[in-house]
């Protein structure tokens, strides 16, 4: 393939903008697919849990042709918490597509993937997305982008970008957006777009092999894949190589595989070339960050700085009394193993021991990228148990600093008032007040411990119609206590199993998380008490029986459903005495303090 018919493109935006909807419609549009022939909607966001919630989780790379070019495309996590991919992938890139949203304009994560653009020194082309939306307002979010642009100090020549219009949902792009759509459009415009304005990838062919690898994938014959560009040189099969670590030492490997992508799907080659994007089989152990090159002159590149992690939870084994009877692995070595392959592909993620029990500290960028693990890992049959998320505090000249975050903010405006009062109240400072067409958009900056489980909140004052989301700012002074929850707990006596008579009269203690027929062991929550104190209760307290008929007094028992809480709830839930059980089935909550008594 030749070097100047390459074009390596990340697509850039804050979460749900579009980026993985654009891609699907570039690849149909490139004429890759048989007229008849089924493809999967949202193609790149292959796992099960990003399906299920309509986000990117991990980096995907994918490929088409245009005219006599071959576009690499990388699909980029849009969500904060997932930010260590976008770093890493950038490295690949030779430019980014940056989307944005036609009636939101720029959101916090848009100012996070920008500014990491801009760092590696990256041509942009605007992606004006959505703009059949009712309320698009092209004109306004171009300023808006533009005022982003020289917030980060953009040079001048990156300040004059390309911008182009599109409707991913609808496959249509234009040059204006006041062009009519004609025949039902088509997206070759970004495509020319990219051709034009983003730069073949510089390198030379004749220098020693550099390759380094951005992403890890997995195949059930082959073991990991390293995947990256390769930046200098030429790679073939079997040729011999070795591989520079992160720690610096080099270890000699032979190439078995070399594969290309096309669409979303991985062809063999013999050989690479510079420029490409490759996914390399042959070393069993690769990771994130290391450098394929030369055993006559190894030169490896340099490390990808990562942002550090700003919160972190202990993985600990279950020990509940109902522990091993779900979970395929439940020591501490399985969930041990588990961890160290866990960070081999994902370098935002830190694991250490912990000093004081048996179990693990897990440190990442957000409640969401550590929820994402625990989900992934009871999937897989793990058994375990997680404590309340910790900001990770620093301590500088004397004085102990903690993780800000940049909270937007986008409610109606009847709702402005309960929001503003509770993130006064979380120690959240307002920085900006804009209103339009009924919607107000605030932006805080908040401590990160003020954000811990507040979204349900957020979601119950705005009646489910708000909208927001955060990235990360910056360390600054310790705000001071935050209350974390208000009510305490229902607390169960002894092991039992809940009857429908017992729940009943606990209705008015306060809001229950179990319905009838549940086992139970002594130690577990099974309800918010009304109060701010925990109370003990038995859900398994029946009905004294007698041979008398009461007259009046024997309705039916009418139990109101119990709030089932997804796993993320429960981690934002619990306070630093509880703790979450995780098991392949079931998600339970528990008292600390019971950890080891059998009912």
């Amino acid at each position: 393939m030749k070097q100047d018919k390459i074009r390596n493109v990340a697509i850039i935006a804050h979460v749900d903008h579009g980026k993985t909807t654009l891609v699907d419609e570039l690849f149909k549009n490139s004429g890759m697919y048989r007229d008849n022939q089924q493809v999967t909607e949202r193609l790149m966001d292959s796992m099960d849990l990003e399906r299920e919630r309509g986000i990117t989780i991990t980096a995907k790379n994918g490929s088409y042709e245009y005219k006599d070019f071959w576009i690499n495309i990388i699909d980029t996590p849009g969500h904060a918490d997932f930010g260590g991919q976008v770093e890493r992938v950038l490295r690949m890139a030779d430019g980014a597509l940056l989307l944005v949203d036609a009636q939101e304009g720029p959101m916090p994560q848009t100012y996070f993937v920008l500014k990491k653009a801009l760092e590696n020194n990256l041509p942009v082309i605007v992606v004006i997305n959505k703009i059949d939306k009712p309320a698009a307002r092209c004109d306004w979010v171009i300023d808006q982008v533009f005022d982003l642009f020289v917030k980060l100090n953009a040079p001048d020549d990156t300040l004059d970008f390309p911008v182009v219009y599109a409707s991913a949902k609808e496959g249509y792009a234009l040059r204006e957006h006041t062009d009519p759509v004609v025949d039902g459009g088509d997206m070759h415009i970004i495509s020319e777009m990219i051709v034009d304005h983003i730069p073949a990838p510089s390198g030379s062919p004749d220098a020693s092999l550099q390759m380094q690898v951005g992403t890890i994938d997995y195949s059930p014959y082959l073991g990991r894949l390293g995947i990256g560009k390769v930046v200098n040189g030429t790679m073939s099969i079997n040729q011999p190589i070795v591989v520079a670590r992160r720690d610096g030492s080099i270890k000699p490997v032979r190439i078995s595989k070399i594969y290309r992508f096309s669409s979303d799907e991985k062809v063999p080659i013999e050989m690479a070339a510079t420029g490409e994007i490759v996914a390399v089989a042959g070393m069993e152990d690769v990771t994130v960050g290391v450098t394929f090159t030369d055993p006559d002159d190894p030169q490896p590149l340099p490390l990808i700085d990562i942002d550090p992690p700003t919160i972190s939870m202990n993985f600990i084994p279950n020990d509940s009394p109902f522990a091993g009877k779900e979970g395929k692995f439940v020591t501490s070595r399985h969930i041990e193993e588990r961890l160290q392959r866990e960070i081999l592909a994902d370098v935002a993620l830190q694991v250490e021991p912990l000093t004081d029990g048996v179990g693990y500290r897990v440190s990442g960028r957000g409640e969401l990228h550590l929820s994402i693990l625990i989900e992934k890992m009871r999937r897989e049959g793990y058994e375990l148990q997680v404590t309340r998320p910790q900001v990770i505090l620093r301590q500088e000249d004397g004085q102990t600093l903690e993780p800000y975050e940049e909270l937007t903010v986008d409610v109606d405006e009847q709702f402005q008032g309960p929001v503003i009062e509770k993130l006064g109240k979380l120690r959240g400072q307002m920085e900006e007040m804009n209103t339009q067409n009924g919607m107000v958009r605030l932006k805080f900056k908040i401590p990160t411990r003020g954000l811990l489980g507040y979204r349900s909140e957020f979601m119950t004052d705005t009646k489910g119609m708000g909208m927001m989301s955060y990235v990360f700012a910056e360390y600054g002074p310790w705000a001071g206590e935050i209350k974390n929850r208000i009510n305490g707990v229902l607390v169960v006596m002894e092991a039992c199993t809940s009857v429908a008579y017992a729940l009943f009269n606990l209705q008015d203690r306060g809001k229950l998380f179990v319905g009838p027929g549940s086992p139970m062991y002594k130690g577990q929550i099974v309800g918010e008490c009304a109060r701010a104190a925990d109370l003990v209760v038995n859900p398994a307290k029946g009905k004294k029986l007698t041979n008398m008929r009461a007259s009046g007094s024997d309705e039916a028992v009418i139990l109101t459903p119990p709030l089932i809480m997804t796993l993320e709830d429960c981690i934002a839930y619990i306070n630093d005495d509880e703790l979450v059980e995780v098991t392949p089935k079931s998600i339970r909550l528990r008292k600390r303090t019971s950890v080891r008594t059998r009912g």
